[in-house]
């Protein structure tokens, strides 16, 4: 097989890329319009705190599910990314009549992170099977697209008011449908996808019986202790350190410092054309890690220029490694069992979020933040161990 980045239809990469931001909008439609929730269901903040973290259960026990079946193996991955979007846009929409049912919005949040699995996972996989020698530039294009996503409702907030949040859970919806059909009509299975695995239950094991896949998932779970919780705490840090800002201000700032990670996922993608996506995860993770430890000095000091250029800055760093992480999971993993194999280790590296944002959350109670901060960087400590051996990989 000779197939290469270059020798790609040109129509591939964008509809894979617009797809992937049109299913994963599903992810964060829901943050978008808590504040509108909260009023119309009389909520708590503790309720809040439920919604919130009904999508990370969902998408852990749906990626749990399909790679203990290998489903993203075993039938046509694009059936199953149409398949899950359309099903996704419509549990997302049904929030509508059931917005003054706590219990039943919750169960619609938890099915849409369920289905989300058949989305997230399975775009790289389906870009897995176009690109071998470009794979770290295609996931870079992907990832990219989810950080503005995850980024998005923080722009929302920002210009409060523009879109009712009604039709915002319908248009969401929409462009999750819309994303699904695209993927389904526009992106054929690529050159480079498997013969579909057999079911064995084992399956979701397999891949790491392999040191290389071992090494990769440990620098992608280090990873994840720091991303998802930088991200879920971004607001109340800038809010801290530059209390001057109006909230407006605050949700503006926050949509910049996480949307900045696309840049360096991007970025990191033809990077790692060049050096590897081991050698790029790996400067990339350290530099996050050392902006853990920096932020005890930086969040202190009074000039609002040098605070948002440094979040800025760990915006860009604490996202881009993502990809090329995937990239070598996909990279050294049973060629047909990527499916499987992506799966299971976003499965794990997203409960390992909930375990970082809950002992953040509790620091927080007692602690500033430029004083807990730090503890982030245990997982970029513990990834760099496992990547020091996969730097001179190959892409």
């Amino acid at each position: 097989m000779t197939t290469n980045a270059s020798s790609v239809p040109g129509i591939i990469l964008p509809a894979i890329v617009v797809s992937q931001f049109a299913g994963t909008s599903l992810w964060f439609a829901g943050n978008a319009v808590l504040p509108e929730l909260q009023q119309v269901m009389h909520l708590q903040n503790e309720a809040l705190a439920l919604l919130t973290s009904a999508v990370q259960l969902g998408f852990i026990a749906g990626t749990f599910f399909f790679a203990f079946f290998s489903i993203a193996d075993r039938i046509s991955p694009r059936l199953l990314f149409l398949l899950c979007a359309l099903l996704g846009a419509g549990a997302n929409a049904l929030i509508l009549p059931l917005a003054q049912n706590l219990t039943g919005v919750l169960l619609l949040r938890t099915l849409t992170g369920f289905l989300l699995a058949g989305i997230y996972p399975v775009g790289m996989k389906i870009a897995a099977g176009w690109y071998s020698k470009g794979l770290g530039r295609a996931i870079g294009y992907l990832v990219g697209a989810l950080v503005l996503g995850t980024a998005f409702p923080h722009l929302l907030r920002a210009f409060d008011g523009v879109l009712p949040w009604r039709m915002l859970l319908l248009t969401v919806s929409a462009l999750a449908a819309a994303g699904g059909l695209a993927m389904y009509l526009l992106v054929p299975d690529g050159p480079y996808l498997k013969k579909a695995a057999r079911f064995e239950a084992y399956n979701m094991l397999l891949a790491f019986r392999n040191n290389a896949f071992r090494r990769a998932a440990l620098g992608y779970f280090g990873h994840m202790w720091e991303l998802y919780t930088l991200w879920a705490f971004t607001p109340f840090i800038i809010a801290f350190a530059l209390p001057q800002l109006a909230p407006g201000e605050v949700s503006l700032w926050s949509f910049s410092v996480i949307a900045a990670g696309a840049v360096g996922c991007v970025g990191g993608g033809y990077l790692s054309q060049r050096y590897g996506s081991g050698e790029v995860a790996f400067w990339q993770l350290l530099l996050s890690g050392l902006c853990c430890l920096l932020a005890v000095v930086v969040l202190q000091v009074s000039s609002e220029v040098l605070v948002l250029l440094f979040l800025l800055c760990w915006g860009v760093v604490v996202a881009g490694d993502s990809p090329q992480l995937s990239t070598l999971t996909a990279q050294t993993a049973p060629a047909h069992l990527v499916g499987t194999a992506l799966t299971v280790v976003i499965s794990i590296g997203f409960a390992v979020t909930i375990i970082s944002i809950q002992l953040m959350a509790f620091l927080l109670t007692r602690f500033p933040p430029y004083a807990v901060l730090p503890v982030l960087a245990i997982g970029p400590a513990l990834g760099l161990l496992s990547l020091r051996h996969l730097r001179v990989a190959k892409r």
